[in-house]
């Protein structure tokens, strides 16, 4: 899907945001489809985001779904995010909700291509480390990699980056060779 290439390239979507006690910047949900809904009205698509509540092993979570059509094309993303009924502060609807942004947060990210991890809240496991799965690149998606491995100093910066979300094939490593 060209259109969400391209997107993907474009989008900026700032820091806008400052956890005083951790001190650190962050961008949420709301700041990335700021960025973004201009992007969609340029190239005619659609963004939809749902949530589901799921429960596994009788802990509850919340799986968001993110996913761009055009022209009845599209790409969708997942994330997931535990919910914490009993989290001190925080009421059972305050709970989902967080959970619920954190999930839509993540999902935004892997369909945008949004790199988060010098984020203080993707890097800060409060002593639990999460399991880290890497996706297989689409077709298009490894294509725009190759693309801007070849492009200039920004393009080659935002497609190093990038990598580091993906599983590749021996095929896509031996293609890159050099590039990187």
């Amino acid at each position: 899907m060209k259109e969400l290439i391209a997107i993907q390239a474009e989008l900026k979507a700032p820091k806008n945001q400052y956890n005083s006690f951790g001190k650190y910047k962050y961008r949420s949900v709301e700041d990335i489809l700021e960025a973004v809904k201009p992007l969609l009205l340029k190239y005619g698509c659609t963004l939809i985001i749902e949530d589901e509540v799921k429960e596994i092993a009788g802990i509850p979570f919340i799986e968001s779904t993110a996913s761009i059509q055009k022209d009845m094309e599209g790409r969708a993303v997942t994330a997931q995010a535990g919910i914490d009924i009993n989290r001190k502060g925080m009421d059972i609807a305050q709970s989902f909700g967080s959970s619920s942004s954190y999930a839509r947060k993540y999902a935004l990210n892997g369909l945008f291509l949004i790199d988060d991890t010098k984020d203080p809240d993707s890097t800060n496991d409060h002593g639990k480390a999460p399991a880290v799965t890497k996706t297989k690149p689409t077709d298009e998606q490894f294509a725009y990699l190759v693309r801007y491995l070849n492009g200039t100093d920004a393009q080659r910066k935002q497609a190093k980056e990038a990598l580091v979300k993906y599983d590749l094939t021996q095929e896509q490593l031996d293609t890159l060779d050099g590039l990187i």
